[in-house]
């Protein structure tokens, strides 16, 4: 079963526009330095991200939607999270032992822990509502 993993970061105003940029090229570069514990192989079957560049805007509610609609917790901007990664695993025991274990990923989580003001995490599994 697959798994989606979507990663969406806010980072500090401190962060540069090199910093920044250069955390996004290490996150992108995870697909080929993550390597299974058993096989000795790159384990993450497809990983792409960027810069936000929606029209719609960080709290966007439809015209025909009520307006106590766009008040609601739910639909509330919450952050500026301005870059988003979604990453495609074959398993959740993959998917797992990226976020638990994969030395690869801890060492970005420290990275990034140092430059983001807030990251959002949604996974799924396609078609299970």
């Amino acid at each position: 079963m697959t798994i989606i993993h979507v990663v969406l970061f806010e980072w500090k105003p401190t962060a540069s526009s090199d910093q920044i940029s250069e955390a996004c090229k290490q996150m992108l570069a995870l697909k080929d330095k993550c390597i299974h514990p058993t096989s000795q192989k790159p384990y993450i079957k497809s990983f792409s991200g960027g810069k936000n560049n929606s029209p719609e805007g960080h709290s966007v509610c439809p015209p025909s939607w009520p307006a106590s609609t766009f008040n609601s917790v739910a639909y509330a901007h919450k952050g500026n999270f301005t870059h988003g990664f979604v990453v495609e695993f074959e398993s959740e025991e993959d998917r797992d032992y990226y976020i638990y274990k994969d030395p690869a990923h801890q060492d970005f989580v420290k990275l990034a822990g140092e430059m983001a003001n807030g990251v959002k995490v949604l996974d799924y599994e396609p078609g299970k509502l």
